[in-house]
């Protein structure tokens, strides 16, 4: 500098390569050549602020699990499919996923902060972004527009919190201008990933007439930082009530303590939890699997535990595009002409259904 004092430290980067998680210390430089094959296939990025939360003294570390690539990655099992949940064929213009009558998904870009390494869109995310050009998105639009049953419009991806603020803002006006849409969403993991994104300017973009609800994706109570709870303040201080969505995942949640504790954690940063995940089955993904007996269990050990309002839904996404179904225990049995009712505790207790109306 002309002054003689220093220039300013360069903001630290995404980690985008197996050498840069090598040199950061987030693998093992012996892994290198098994972790290549994975980089060639799907995308990588750790953020400075997740890199900042993991533990690199414990090799099992919950938030690495979730973001560093691991050599399993590269193998792919027979009933693993690259579009598990069957976004392709509900996909009537490009940008919109129309599997339910009264809702579409609009995903007006591809590109995320960090790249999940269960992630069920794992084949079509990247840096290089997907984003729908304008043209594109007036066709998603048109394709709103003429479908009256639609009510809501769901914003996901890629994470709809990586469009800068005039580009979120006029998608959002666009879509609160269609008079028969009632409700908007956003689904997102930008406030726990890099929750810098969240500026004022950003949270002003949020401002909709319609009711807009905001679904933030986290799985373990320890990236609800500082810096997360703050953008979470902050989009809630916009007006945007939010709901959180989990994966169970081996070796990240997947036992009654981690998952009282996120729960616990969510209500307390003012997040009703409301989807609990079973692992969509993509590619590379099989080391996260939990049998779907361990999460009923495992839910049903935590009622009673934990307040009803802290207990999301268990709900396993059909592969093929089916739609997601509750797969939680039930409490309720029919027992000749009433009903065995089984209490947090495990005793059972009759409800006689007689005389009852309907």
């Amino acid at each position: 500098m002309p002054d003689g004092t220093a220039a300013p430290a360069a903001p630290p980067k995404t980690l985008r390569t197996m050498a840069a998680l090598a040199s950061a210390g987030l693998v093992r430089v012996d892994e290198l050549p098994k972790l290549e094959a994975v980089a060639e296939r799907y995308a990588i990025a750790v953020t400075p602020h997740v890199a900042s939360l993991i533990d690199r003294d414990d090799p099992a570390d919950p938030i690495a699990a979730q973001y560093v690539p691991h050599p399993d990655e590269a193998v792919t099992r027979p009933d693993e499919h690259p579009d598990p949940i069957g976004d392709d064929r509900h996909s009537p213009v490009r940008g919109i996923v129309h599997r339910y009558p009264d809702r579409v998904l609009l995903k007006p870009l591809l590109a995320c902060p960090v790249y999940c390494r269960f992630c069920f869109r794992r084949e079509s995310v990247g840096p290089d972004g997907g984003v729908l050009a304008d043209a594109e998105l007036e066709a998603a639009y048109a394709y709103v527009r003429a479908r009256p049953q639609i009510r809501e419009v769901i914003l996901t991806g890629g994470d709809p919190l990586m469009l800068s603020p005039r580009r979120l803002g006029a998608i959002l006006q666009a879509l609160d201008a269609i008079p028969h849409l009632e409700t908007l969403r956003i689904h997102t993991r930008v406030p726990v990933a890099e929750p810098s994104l969240v500026t004022p300017a950003l949270a002003a973009a949020l401002a909709t007439e319609k009711p807009l609800w905001l679904m933030v994706h986290v799985n373990h109570a320890r990236e609800l930082s500082p810096a997360a709870l703050e953008a979470l303040g902050r989009i809630r201080a916009a007006g945007v009530p939010i709901l959180s969505q989990s994966v169970l995942l081996r070796g990240v949640n997947d036992c009654e303590a981690a998952l009282e504790q996120l729960f616990r954690a969510l209500i307390a940063a003012r997040v009703k939890p409301a989807y609990l995940h079973h692992l969509d089955r993509a590619p590379g993904t099989a080391r996260f699997r939990v049998p779907l007996a361990r999460g009923r269990a495992l839910m049903r050990r935590l009622r009673g535990r934990i307040p009803g309002h802290a207990l999301p839904i268990y709900v396993v996404d059909i592969a093929g595009g089916h739609g997601k179904v509750p797969v939680g225990e039930s409490h309720a049995e029919r027992d000749g002409e009433g009903w065995l009712l089984t209490a947090p505790d495990g005793s059972r207790h009759r409800l006689a259904d007689t005389g009852e109306s309907g």
